[in-house]
């Protein structure tokens, strides 16, 4: 699976995560650039990480659109690892131990 992550400034740590649920390739734009938004989506990204602290509202805007109009899947979560690591066992149905599930 390719995945677009979207924000931040160093994703290390969420491409660990990404690599446990079988990412092959992670494709970074780190937003601060106001020229992020007159990117398109590469044509073999099946999944876009919008990670939101870092990401201004015209992107968000933008890019979750795009995504809808291509059918491609989007998450957006906080740039913490762990936020990634659970809004990807809810988009994929699997708990793996994410505390959010456990505490309901």
């Amino acid at each position: 699976m390719s995945v677009l992550v979207i924000g931040g400034d160093k994703i290390d740590s969420i491409a660990s995560v990404l690599q446990n649920f079988r990412v092959d390739k992670i494709i970074h734009w780190d937003g601060r650039n106001p020229s992020v938004v007159r990117k398109d989506i590469p044509q073999d990204v099946q999944l876009v990480i919008m990670l939101t602290n870092f990401l201004n509202h015209n992107a968000m805007n933008k890019f979750k659109n795009e995504s809808k109009r291509k059918a491609i899947q989007f998450i957006c979560a906080k740039r913490s690892e762990s936020s990634v690591f659970c809004e990807l066992c809810k988009k994929f149905n699997t708990t793996g131990g994410c505390l959010m599930e456990e505490m309901k």
